[in-house]
């Protein structure tokens, strides 16, 4: 089996308007459908963001507790993406540069899961040498 990437991640929401307007506004994420209890954003060329009101769902999904998430970003657009952040009154930690050169922002959305946005597959290790310079231990 070949894996070649995520291409879905749910968060579980309470507030399905104003995550929407966040992923939005903030990420320029486009709506690709809306449903009474989800929204679906896409995340890139090949992924997307889905946004989901507690409750049942059709393959037994029951949401949870999330940790942390990260956003490919091109380099060049971390700064931009602070900016955006700070018009917005959104508190952002970094950019903090890791010790291959690439660099990441973080923080939190209006329902306070953890977002990076991250440029690794675009500089240093990350660009040379993929997922492998995940694999190294701090």
């Amino acid at each position: 089996m070949t894996i070649t990437g995520v291409v879905e991640l749910t968060l579980q929401v309470r507030d399905l308007a104003a995550l929407e307007a966040f992923y939005t506004d903030v990420f320029g994420l486009r709506v690709l459908k809306r449903e009474d209890d989800r929204v679906w954003l896409a995340a890139g060329e090949r992924s997307r963001l889905g946004l989901w009101l507690p409750g049942g769902k059709e393959f037994g999904d029951e949401g949870g507790a999330h940790v942390h998430y990260a956003f490919g970003v091109a380099p060049g657009t971390l700064d931009a993406i602070v900016a955006t952040l700070a018009e917005r009154g959104v508190p952002v930690k970094g950019p903090v540069e890791h010790p291959g050169g690439d660099r990441s922002i973080y923080l939190s959305d209006p329902e306070g899961n953890v977002v990076e946005a991250w440029d690794f597959f675009d500089r240093g290790e990350g660009a040379e040498q993929g997922t492998d310079a995940l694999a190294k231990e701090d």
